[in-house]
């Protein structure tokens, strides 16, 4: 565990901040951005845990708080730094642990044939907001990913959570005994068409970046 012995360092007063790596970089730069997304991302869940919510949701997201963290690390450190650096990486079995949460949870809410309006108890509510900026967290880092070396992991991860965040929502609201609140009903083949357009624009993405070198798993 790493031991704060000093708050303020004022080494960030010209505007830069340090990556894990010791490099310097812009505040502003796309790599500190996503993790400043990171940040702000693990911060709403902290909020919808403080309202008490119910044991299994808090239990799950106290897991992804911590992979959140991990997360980060693997942003601090570029992986052309890897060789150099043995840090904590988001890796496929991460996913895999959002994936088998998000099947677990839909045997206990069942699958939806429209859409739901963000809302009902205020820590479903809340973990939809973090539901929303896990969306941003994931854009900026698919940005990020055009100009640097991001593994494949990360990105699925984030993907996967935020449909994990959307599930975890929708069960706080039944164990809270409140109904998740419909939107208009879609036909089947607009939803279908939905999903499709997004997996095609996910896997036209990730060719781009394996013809550029940047798809790394």
């Amino acid at each position: 565990m790493p031991k704060l012995t000093r708050i303020y360092t004022r080494t960030g007063d010209d505007g830069t901040a340090a990556l894990g790596t010791k490099e310097r970089v812009s505040k502003d730069s796309q790599r500190v951005e996503a993790y400043g997304e990171l940040d702000e991302l693990n911060s709403t869940i902290g909020v919808a845990l403080a309202t008490g919510l119910c044991d299994r949701v808090s239990r799950s997201l106290r897991v992804i708080q911590n992979e959140l963290f991990i997360l980060g690390s693997d942003l601090a450190y570029p992986h052309e730094s890897a060789k150099e650096t043995s840090v904590p990486r988001i890796e496929a079995r991460h996913v895999l642990g959002l994936e088998t949460l998000i099947d677990e949870l839909l045997v206990e809410v069942g699958m939806l044939d429209n859409f739901v309006l963000p809302g009902g108890s205020l820590g479903a509510s809340l973990i939809h907001v973090s539901r929303t900026t896990c969306r941003r967290a994931e854009r900026r880092l698919v940005k990020l990913a055009r100009e640097e070396q991001v593994s494949a992991a990360s990105i699925q991860y984030l993907n996967r959570l935020s449909d994990a965040l959307f599930v975890l929502a929708r069960y706080e609201n039944r164990e809270k005994g409140l109904m998740n609140l419909c939107g208009i009903h879609m036909p089947d083949s607009v939803i279908i068409g939905i999903m499709q357009s997004i997996r095609v624009n996910f896997c036209n993405y990730r060719y781009r970046l394996k013809e550029r070198r940047l798809w790394t798993i």
